[in-house]
């Protein structure tokens, strides 16, 4: 019992940070879908797959009919999407933290069927799964 008193401020430290830990784990992101969900989701049609990367990201290899608006962007072009609110919106990134900040934008925009690509790139390349990669131009010599 004395080293419990003893440590009191710091088990409550202890106990503090590993709820915190654990609350930042459970809450949830926003809905996601796994590399295999978001192929299903992809061939059912009438699809936005959205890349919220950095133009410069999504040059190096995206998802086939992908559009990009940087996460940075999208607040200001949401509009440009208001023709696709009756579709399902997949949402891609390189880990899908950018992702899950760009789904709450959508929603609030009255998008109402969207999904984070759990993972981002990253996992959709780990199932190597296809990206669409730019032509590589060749050096005249």
């Amino acid at each position: 019992m004395k080293f419990f008193l003893d440590n009191l401020i710091l088990i409550l430290l202890a106990c503090f940070s590993g709820g915190a830990l654990l609350w930042q784990a459970l809450s949830s992101r926003g809905p996601k879908a796994s590399p295999q969900e978001a192929t299903m989701i992809i061939n059912q049609g009438k699809v936005l797959i959205l890349d919220v990367r950095e133009s410069s990201e999504f040059a190096t290899g995206h998802l086939r009919d992908s559009r990009n608006i940087p996460l940075s962007e999208l607040q200001n072009r949401i509009g440009e999407l208001n023709k696709a609110k009756s579709k399902s919106v997949v949402v891609v990134c390189q880990s899908g933290a950018r992702a899950a900040k760009a789904v709450p934008i959508l929603l609030a925009a009255g998008f109402t069927n969207v999904v984070r690509l759990d993972g981002g790139i990253s996992a959709w390349l780990a199932q190597e799964m296809p990206i669409v990669k730019p032509a590589v131009k060749e050096a005249k010599a």
